[in-house]
């Protein structure tokens, strides 16, 4: 190695060689590896809490005592309900208020399923035509059941019916399966499957007749 010379032969000793640089390989490509996968399970969470604070949001706006929507039985015609043999005859029609308070919420009716239940057996089903209900609004569904189906009467239940013949005062439940969307403005909710139940029915023979106590009915989620 030649040594290194300075002024007036002063001697300085060897050269120092410059400094070197390690480089461990795949250390910074892993670190950005777990910094993107921190990033994006933050967005992912933050994501699916704004959808669920959407979801309670409206949820709330809708089912609040104040805007919630109520479905209510107006009218009832029954011209047959007759019980021989095992077999149930009728013809048997409702119509339902539902009402949407909401003045910037709309809903869809994807699904409409109506039920017709005597002594806790169902002895009619009818799918009904999908809609959707704006805001501030009140829709009037025409349910229609008419035909036969076995039902089995014993004991008690069978004691039941003789009793509301007698009367000409029928005791029927009217059951709505739906699949519902709310809208509030552009933006679109998941389904929720709601159950109205109206099981406050007293419903006579022949002629139209408000129903029940109150005609009201009860949601279900």
């Amino acid at each position: 190695m030649a040594e290194k010379q300075g002024l007036n032969g002063a001697y300085y000793g060897p050269a120092i060689p410059p400094p070197r640089h390690y480089h461990r390989p795949g250390r910074g490509s892993s670190c950005c590896g777990c910094c993107c996968l921190v990033t994006f399970l933050l967005k992912v969470i933050f994501t699916v809490l704004a959808l669920v604070g959407l979801f309670l949001l409206v949820v709330w706006l809708i089912f609040r005592p104040i805007n919630k929507v109520k479905f209510h039985v107006t009218d009832v015609a029954l011209t047959e309900f007759n019980h021989t043999n095992n077999m149930l005859r009728y013809n048997l029609t409702f119509n339902v208020n539902i009402r949407n308070p909401n003045k910037k919420i709309g809903i869809y009716y994807d699904r409409i399923e109506a039920k017709a239940f005597y002594e806790g057996q169902r002895f009619d089903y009818q799918s009904l035509t999908p809609f959707y209900q704006g805001h501030k609004n009140t829709t009037v569904l025409n349910v229609v059941f008419n035909g036969q189906q076995p039902v089995t009467l014993q004991g008690q239940e069978l004691t039941q019916f003789n009793s509301e013949k007698a009367s000409g005062l029928y005791s029927i439940t009217l059951e709505l399966s739906l699949r519902v969307r709310f809208k509030l403005g552009k933006v679109k909710t998941t389904r929720f499957k709601p159950k109205i139940e109206c099981d406050d029915l007293k419903i006579p023979l022949i002629g139209l007749s408000a129903a029940g106590s109150s005609g009201k009915c009860d949601i279900k989620f």
